[in-house]
């Protein structure tokens, strides 16, 4: 899964009629996929407390009037009828980055100034999804300090000029476990799982080395039974990254959009 919301790159959208199980309901769908988006807003809300920086929920969105940490929204629609009136004067569209979960790809928010990103599916994969036994798994440990969380973002990032996205306040708050992927005692991997709405959402997840991907997939979805037991998954994806989810048990519930301010 990409870094949360996403980096710049070529996306594209497999249609929910490609992935999802004949049985699943357009209503089953619809409460998964508000479940989902306020699991993700959730999480965006965790790193903006961590960085102390205030944000509030309403019945249709979240949003924060300050600038957020790198790669996150400005503001995450919540249902399938918010509108634009919802958020827009609530969050800074002035300064450089604004930018807008539209979570249901339902918006058009051309005449407010801002363009289309990138299109990815929300994913979700039920509890009782059997695991492939044959499937490796790294170790997983718990990143608990500070030290261990900036080698964590280090790896996450690659390369030099590491933003400032996750800090230490993160590790306090009981809903989100970081996690390293391991390979002996080399860091290889890692992944965020974050607990609300009835599921677990999985964010930021990334292997060091690409032919590692699937692993990593494999050992998130194992970390995320072995914490929070009986818990569906859920995430967004897209690209390469849609394809491991989609082998990985997890099916493809519909469209969300980013928006981002041409400011």
């Amino acid at each position: 899964m990409t870094a949360e919301p996403a980096r710049l790159e070529n996306a594209y959208a497999v249609g929910p009629e490609q992935c999802q199980p004949s049985w699943v309901t357009s209503a089953e769908t619809t409460f998964i996929r508000v479940a989902a988006a306020r699991n993700n807003a959730d999480w965006c809300a965790s790193v903006c407390r961590s960085h102390g920086i205030p944000n509030t929920f309403s019945e249709t969105a979240w949003h924060s009037a300050r600038r957020t940490p790198p790669y996150y929204p400005d503001a995450v629609t919540l249902h399938p009828d918010a509108v634009p009136t919802d958020f827009l004067s609530e969050i800074d569209t002035a300064s450089p980055g604004c930018s807008i979960k539209d979570s249901f790809a339902a918006l058009d928010l051309t005449s407010d100034g801002f363009v289309k990103f990138f299109t990815a599916q929300w994913i979700h994969r039920p509890a009782e999804t059997p695991t492939r036994a044959t499937t490796p798994t790294l170790r997983t440990e718990r990143v608990s300090t500070a030290a261990q969380l900036r080698d964590w973002q280090a790896t996450w990032h690659g390369g030099d000029g590491t933003p400032d996205v996750f800090r230490p306040a993160l590790l306090d708050d009981p809903s989100v476990l970081v996690l390293a992927l391991h390979n002996g005692e080399d860091l290889c991997g890692g992944v965020v799982l974050n607990h609300s709405s009835g599921m677990v959402g999985l964010s930021n997840l990334f292997a060091v080395d690409s032919s590692d991907v699937a692993i990593a997939w494999s050992s998130a979805i194992t970390a995320a039974a072995n914490h929070f037991p009986g818990l569906p998954l859920v995430g967004y994806a897209h690209g390469d990254d849609l394809a491991h989810a989609l082998a990985s048990g997890f099916t493809a519930l519909g469209p969300l959009r980013i928006w981002l301010h041409g400011s």
